[in-house]
């Protein structure tokens, strides 16, 4: 932290009234976004019927959110560290509200997508400011708790959010799970005004932003996703084949870009780590298996087995429960024998869950089919997150720790942006084809051993890439800092944390 932080930041104690006013306005800022995630999907069907829209403009209603929230995210943290880590809070905050009640006020699918977008935007101010500001505003002696307590009880709004929305949803309408976030904004608005203190990183503020490489990063995105959705929706070859043209070439350029930045948005170097890499791979499928079978099975679950909203949310429970009780666990058994074991046991136990949805059909009791699969998957995604991230964040020197968690984060949210645009159209699902009961029945029946293959896949990287035993030393550093499997400079994942909790939903 650097030494010009202001306002007492870096000396709040946890007990004192300030310390609980700032962990409640973080924990609430946190929960406003991943209520909001966790139920979006559960909506979809609810939505699309309220709209009459089709599948391609729910894709886009999740994928208008996950674009902006992926191609910002990285300025969003940049921001806080330059401009103040409260302000960013705070317009992020204020963004997010505002972006909510147009969602709860679109009259059509168009200006819902549109909103959602906007909404994006306040998710990646807000996202990383959160805990930004609990390892900047607390002091070095209660920063473990605080983010212990951050995490859990962020979590406990996670576990909150199927109960909640599927009664919004059910009772108010769907609407409602946008409109609640506006008086949740204003109190976390007060909190923050009033009790946090403001801290920056002076060093970061005095060197430039990559504008050119995010606004490229962007364009990829939303190339690319516009042609996977746009081939679902059947348009005509050109309005496919020309936004894909765009976003491959921006890509492209985005790659030369950062080759060339003094300062890049991402630093390519951090890819001449051949774990780096692995693990980021193993990111990229193992998100996207978790976003392709959680994105249609609230489709299933509704539409094939006539579940309402609320019981197709409680339906997923198991797994928010899972990671809750057992990620840190995973973490510490991943400290003890090494990430290679759990990064490929996990993976195949998820996929194993996947497997098992292939006998959730119309008429599939509850107890017997769809909740030992949903256990299942709970369990494997329980045993892989917390050490997937560890490794990521040990692959790299301690101080480029940060950037590793950005981008580890954003290739997460990457992966669930392109599979929810490309899974449909890979499954034969395209249309007002959700309607159908059977239509979706058999599409789902593909996405699950698709989205088990990209499990099975992630496992394959790891038994080739991640050592199972022994010390590694990281070359290049001024002096040799050796690191027992997940190394002794890397952070420690606290009970709960970020690094052992996922966001697998549409946040």
């Amino acid at each position: 932290m650097s030494a010009a932080e202001p306002d007492g930041a870096g000396g709040v104690r946890l007990s004192s009234a300030r310390g609980r006013w700032v962990l409640g306005c973080v924990v609430l800022a946190s929960g406003m976004a991943m209520l909001d995630g966790t139920v979006v999907n559960v909506a979809l069907p609810r939505m699309g019927r309220d709209l009459d829209a089709s599948l391609s403009a729910l894709q886009w209603v999740v994928n208008a959110y996950m674009l902006t929230l992926s191609a910002l995210l990285l300025w969003g943290g940049a921001m806080g560290d330059r401009m103040g880590r409260r302000r960013t809070l705070v317009l992020g905050v204020a963004w997010f509200a505002v972006a909510s009640a147009l969602c709860g006020l679109a009259p059509d699918e168009g200006t819902l997508i549109a909103a959602r977008a906007l909404q994006g935007v306040g998710g990646a101010l807000l996202t990383p400011g959160s805990l930004a500001l609990v390892r900047s505003v607390f002091h070095p002696d209660d920063q473990s708790r605080a983010v212990g307590a951050w995490s859990g009880l962020t979590g406990v709004a996670g576990a909150l959010g199927p109960f909640l929305g599927g009664w919004l949803i059910d009772g108010p309408g769907w609407r409602w799970i946008f409109l609640i976030n506006v008086p949740l904004a204003a109190l976390v608005l007060a909190v923050a005004l009033r009790h946090v203190p403001e801290s920056r990183d002076t060093e970061a503020a005095a060197k430039p932003f990559d504008v050119l490489g995010a606004c490229l990063g962007a364009l990829f995105l939303a190339g690319v996703s516009y042609a996977l959705i746009g081939a679902s929706g059947n348009p005509s070859p050109a309005g496919i084949v020309l936004p894909a043209l765009l976003g491959l070439g921006a890509g492209v350029a985005f790659i030369v870009v950062e080759r060339r930045r003094p300062n890049p948005m991402l630093p390519l170097s951090l890819f001449r780590s051949r774990l780096f890499s692995a693990t980021n791979a193993m990111t990229l499928g193992l998100y996207a298996g978790i976003g392709g079978i959680l994105f249609f099975l609230p489709v299933q679950l509704q539409t094939a087995l006539g579940y309402d909203a609320l019981q197709a949310g409680v339906a997923t429970l198991p797994v928010t429960v899972l990671m809750l009780l057992l990620s840190a666990r995973a973490g510490d058994l991943a400290r003890r024998v090494g990430p290679a074991l759990p990064l490929t046991v996990g993976p195949l136990i998820a996929a194993a869950g996947v497997l098992l949805m292939l006998r959730v059909r119309p008429g599939s009791p509850y107890a017997t089919d769809v909740l030992p699969a949903v256990v299942a998957l709970g369990l494997g995604m329980s045993i892989f997150v917390a050490p997937l991230t560890a490794t990521v964040l040990a692959s790299v020197e301690a101080d480029r720790a940060g950037l590793a968690s950005g981008v580890n984060n954003t290739a997460a949210r990457i992966a669930q942006l392109l599979v929810v645009a490309g899974l449909p159209l890979a499954v034969g699902l395209s249309g007002d084809a959700y309607q159908d009961a059977q239509a979706v029945n058999t599409s789902f029946h593909r996405a699950a051993v698709g989205c088990a293959l990209l499990f099975v896949l992630s496992s394959a990287v790891a038994v080739l890439f991640v050592r199972p035993h022994g010390r590694r030393c990281l070359r290049g550093a001024p002096q040799p800092m050796c690191r027992s499997h997940l190394g002794v400079n890397a952070p420690a994942l606290e009970p709960g944390s970020a690094a052992g909790r996922p966001s697998y939903g549409a946040d």
